[in-house]
C-alpha cells in the first residue's frame, strides 16, 4: 500500500528508518524514536495474564498500514529490548538507557511496550536525561493506581518505587476505578499526595483538563503512560486485565491530544496490549490509533513553534 509513491500518500511504513542505537545523530528537526518494551515479566509477578511481551511488534504492524500526516516529522526505529531470563529490573535499565539516548540525540520517545512494567523504564530514561534538580509530572491513564506494597518489583508496584525514590516526581491517574482497587490502594495514593480522577468522572472534559493544567503547571517536564486495561472491555478486549466500566476510546484519545500539546510534554508508552487475548486484532489496532493521534498531536505542537 504505498499510493504510487506520493509523499502525501505516505503511509507510516514509508517514512520509519530502522536504526541502530550507535547510528542515532542529533536531530535538526521533529523526530519521533520508537523503542519495544518485550516484557511482561511485572505482569506474571502481578499475578495477570501474560502476552504483552508480543504487543511491539504487532502495534508497529498496525501503525505501519496507517496514513501519515507527519511526513515533515522524521521516525527512527530502534527495535526492542528484551527481558531475558525473567530478569525484568536489567531490562527496565536497558529500556532507560536507550530512552535517554534518544532524548540526548533529540528525539521524542515513543515506547511500546509490554507490561506496564514498561513505565518504570520509560521514568529511568527521563530522569537520566534531566537535570537532578528537574521536577518529573507523571500523568498515567489507567484503571489501577499501581502502587501496591510489594517485595519485587512489577506492574503493579511501579508508581510506588518511583515516589519512594524520587521526591521530585509527582503522580496523576486519570480513570481510577473504584472496583479496580482495594481501600489500602486508595490510602497509599492519598499517602503519597496523589492527584487523581475517577473513571465516572473522566468524561466531563472541561473538569479533566482543569485537572490535568493544574498537575502540569507544577512540573518541569511532563511524562505520560497510558495502560490499556483504562479502556472499555468491549473496545480493548486484548488486554491484561479487562475492564467493563472503562473509558471510551474518544475521551482517551482527547485526552492524550490535550496532553501532548502541553509545553512540558516529553514522552508517551503504550502499555498492557496483549493480543494472544484480542478479538480480531481490535485492541491493536486501536493501540496504534492511539499512538499516531499522539504523535500527530506532538507533529501539530511542533508546527505552531511550541516547544
Amino acid at each position: 500500500m504505498d499510493d504510487y509513491n506520493n509523499p502525501r500518500s505516505y503511509r507510516f511504513h514509508q517514512i520509519v528508518e530502522i536504526k541502530n542505537n550507535s547510528e542515532l545523530i542529533e536531530q535538526k528537526q521533529l523526530t519521533f524514536g520508537f523503542i519495544g518494551f518485550e516484557c511482561d515479566e511485572g505482569v506474571k509477578r502481578n499475578k495477570g495474564r501474560q502476552g504483552a511481551k508480543k504487543a511491539p511488534n504487532e502495534i508497529r504492524k498496525s501503525l505501519a498500514k496507517l496514513p501519515s500526516h507527519i511526513n515533515s516529522s522524521k521516525i527512527i526505529d530502534l527495535g526492542n529490548v528484551q527481558c531475558m531470563d525473567e530478569r525484568m529490573e536489567e531490562a527496565q535499565e536497558e529500556l532507560g538507557t536507550y530512552i535517554h539516548s534518544l532524548f540526548k540525540h533529540r528525539c521524542t520517545p515513543i515506547i511500546l511496550g509490554g507490561g506496564h512494567e514498561t513505565l518504570y523504564g520509560h521514568y529511568l530514561g527521563v530522569r537520566k536525561s534531566v537535570s537532578r534538580e528537574a521536577t518529573i509530572g507523571i500523568i498515567n491513564i489507567d484503571a489501577h493506581f499501581d502502587l501496591r506494597n510489594e517485595a519485587a518489583p512489577s506492574s503493579g508496584t511501579m508508581f510506588k518505587q518511583i515516589l519512594e525514590q524520587d521526591k521530585r516526581a509527582g503522580y496523576l491517574c486519570l480513570g481510577i476505578q473504584r472496583l479496580g482497587n482495594t481501600q489500602a490502594l486508595f490510602d497509599e495514593a492519598d499517602n503519597y499526595s496523589c492527584q487523581y480522577v475517577m473513571e465516572e468522572d473522566v468524561a466531563d472534559l472541561t473538569s479533566t483538563f482543569q485537572q490535568i493544567d493544574w498537575f502540569s503547571e507544577q512540573y518541569d517536564y511532563l511524562m505520560l503512560t497510558l495502560c490499556t486495561d483504562s479502556l472499555q472491555e468491549s473496545a480493548a478486549p486484548g488486554v491484561s486485565a479487562p475492564s467493563p466500566f472503562g473509558l471510551e476510546p474518544k475521551t482517551v484519545r482527547a485526552i492524550l491530544q490535550y496532553i501532548s500539546n502541553k509545553q512540558q510534554f516529553v514522552s508517551f508508552d503504550i502499555s498492557e496490549v496483549n493480543p494472544e487475548l484480542d478479538t480480531s486484532d481490535s485492541t491493536v489496532r486501536l493501540a496504534a490509533y492511539l499512538v499516531a493521534e499522539v504523535m500527530q498531536g506532538i507533529h501539530r505542537k511542533s508546527l505552531k513553534g511550541i516547544n
